[in-house]
């Protein structure tokens, strides 16, 4: 269902507010990168700090500039359940292929309480993505708890993961990638460990400034030439890494500003990122190969 390189698309902002042009140009870059899809309102969106009605205008400006050229996800989830169903309903009105629902973070739901919450998302009949994210949500489901939940919740398609604990992330791949769900890479640069354990998509923030790099290391990896795929990957990663020197996306927006495309305004709670981080960015991109960029 879901394969291939998404870009978890970020919400350029110019005076405190959405810049819709920037917004146009980045869609038609990614697209043009060779992406096979979306996500729309994820964190990398700074969704945290949108409002209700600018996520609808987002959701109308990028479903319509998108036009079906690639498969959409929309983030839906929070850790309020009527909060989740609400956005839930806002974004089937955009007929998504799939809804890209996190594990509630700070409340910490248990099991009971986790089957609820997922199993009214699922009463839209929209395939969802279970986001699994501990570092953000201070939660990590263990083997039991994710086999309860899916069992329950049949329309859990998909897990975008983005655990660092590779023996967990090892165990969910072994035992339901491919089978009960499509395995979903969640950490940029954990892609060649996530494609060795089977998984057939990458959710990208990094990809928003070097999606060609990330959309021919999968190609290269797909067609089997793995190590050339590991080769682009070393030479990739020094800006994977880069761009989460600090927190998510302020270094992704910097580097889109360098290249011309967009400010690097980001929203508070979040702020500008140091002088520091700025110089080493600085000094990745002037070494980095040009083709790498969008």
């Amino acid at each position: 269902m879901f394969k291939g390189v998404y870009c978890a698309l970020i919400t350029p902002f110019k005076n405190g507010q959405i810049d819709f042009d920037a917004l146009s140009v980045l869609i038609d870059h990614q697209v043009s990168a060779g992406i096979e899809g979306f996500v729309l309102l994820g964190t990398t969106a700074e969704t945290p700090a949108l409002s209700f009605e600018e996520k609808k205008q987002i959701l109308d400006f990028t479903v319509a500039k998108i036009n079906k050229r690639v498969k959409i996800i929309i983030g839906s989830g929070s850790n309020n359940t009527q909060t989740t169903l609400k956005n839930i309903e806002l974004a089937e009105t955009y007929q998504p292929d799939g809804i890209l629902i996190v594990t509630p973070y700070y409340n910490k739901p248990n099991l009971s309480g986790m089957i609820k919450h997922f199993s009214l998302a699922a009463q839209a009949n929209i395939p969802i993505v279970l986001y699994h994210i501990p570092g953000r949500t201070g939660q990590k489901l263990n083997s039991a708890f994710l086999s309860a939940l899916l069992k329950e919740v049949p329309m859990i398609k998909a897990v975008k993961e983005s655990d660092y604990d590779i023996a967990a992330v090892t165990k969910t791949a072994v035992e339901y990638g491919g089978k009960r769900i499509d395995y979903i890479c969640g950490n940029d640069d954990l892609l060649p460990v996530f494609l060795g354990l089977g998984a057939r998509c990458l959710i990208t923030a990094a990809g928003n400034s070097i999606a060609p790099a990330m959309v021919k290391i999968y190609k290269l990896f797909e067609q089997g030439n793995t190590q050339e795929a590991m080769e682009l990957f070393r030479i990739a990663y020094p800006l994977i890494n880069g761009s989460f020197l600090e927190v998510n996306p302020t270094c992704c927006k910097y580097i889109l500003s360098k290249l011309g495309l967009c400010d690097d305004e980001v929203r508070l709670p979040l702020g500008e990122i140091s002088p520091n981080t700025k110089q080493t960015l600085d000094n990745l991109i002037k070494n980095a190969p040009k083709e790498l960029f969008i």
